[in-house]
């Protein structure tokens, strides 16, 4: 009796050929995990096969994939060692745990005019210092969905550093993203940049400008948080796979239903609050004063600190 083939790839699944295959990954079923889990009736529309052949597939495919698991103490360790990048602040740092973490999402909401693209910059400046100073020595993709990427800042804040400007200017990847459809897209097709470019934290400022902007009134509503939804689970995505850190800026709205303290409310409801592993909220103060509150964190405490946000740069 002949041996059964192992099956490692989608090509490898009874009643699927390359042609099948290559529907399925561009239908978003790209491995067999995705192949596992789908209905067999919406395999059966989305690739053009009988809904007995894609129930075989689908069952051949739960064979085939094993659950992983980690103990504690495996996830403790790896946490330990995961790479942060520096704020310039060290109250800031010592707020967010030793500064913004690889694999996760860090957010800043706030006010016009409240530092948030400041933050985005100095960290977009910070991630090329060595590792001993609080960098990950590695590049970055900045997606500017407002047009307000400032290579002048970028200089002085790099100077400050004692790093070549034009080093770290052609460091940064640049996207200027004028439809919601071109930051996807970005995000969607960044694994090759990111592994070509050795980048290490990906900037999205900011990440509700534009879904505001294109889906109006609330029967948009639905579509746009579902599309916000994708996209924010695509740049987790790419958080995880190449142990990059995503820093993305949020804009505010006043909720008149809060009659007594702050009605600042981050856009982008429960998608975006459950999505951001870190949040932050930006106000300003006196002068060059900024008052960071942690907002929600899944390992530290609420808290507050002070920065300021000057010539060279975000410092104490």
């Amino acid at each position: 009796m002949a041996k059964e083939k192992a099956i490692r790839e989608l090509e490898d699944l009874p009643g699927v050929g390359g042609t099948t295959a290559e529907k399925m990954r561009a239908a978003g079923i790209d491995s067999l995990e995705k192949v596992a889990v789908a209905a067999p009736h919406e395999l059966s529309e989305l690739v053009g096969i009988s809904v007995e052949s894609a129930k075989k597939a689908i069952q051949a495919a739960k064979e085939s994939t094993t659950l992983e698991f980690h103990t504690g103490s495996e996830i403790l360790e790896k946490r330990l060692s995961l790479g942060k990048i520096t704020t310039g602040s060290k109250e800031l740092d010592a707020l967010i745990g030793g500064g913004v973490e690889v694999n996760s999402i860090t957010e800043v909401y706030g006010k016009f005019a409240s530092g948030k693209s400041q933050l985005a910059m100095q960290l977009s400046v910070d991630a090329q210092l060595p590792k001993k100073d609080g960098g990950l020595e590695g590049a970055v993709l900045y997606i500017d969905t407002e047009g307000t990427f400032r290579p002048e800042r970028i200089e002085s804040m790099a100077k400050a550093k004692g790093l070549d400007p034009n080093v770290v200017l052609n460091n940064i990847a640049v996207v200027r993203a004028t439809t919601t459809e071109l930051q996807i897209l970005t995000a969607e097709r960044a694994d090759k940049l990111i592994q070509e470019r050795n980048v290490k934290l990906v900037v999205v400022d900011s990440m509700t400008a534009l879904f505001r902007s294109e889906f109006i009134g609330r029967g948009a509503l639905g579509e746009r948080q579902q599309k916000l939804n994708q996209h924010v689970h695509r740049l987790q995505t790419l958080a995880d796979k190449h142990d990059v850190a995503v820093f993305i800026t949020n804009q505010v709205m006043d909720n008149p239903g809060i009659m007594f303290g702050d009605p600042t409310t981050p856009i982008g409801g429960n998608v975006l609050a459950h999505a951001a592993t870190t949040r932050l909220y930006l106000r300003k103060s006196k002068e060059s004063k900024r008052i960071v509150r942690l907002v929600d964190s899944p390992n530290l405490p609420e808290g507050e600190c002070v920065i300021r946000i000057t010539p060279d740069g975000i410092t104490d």
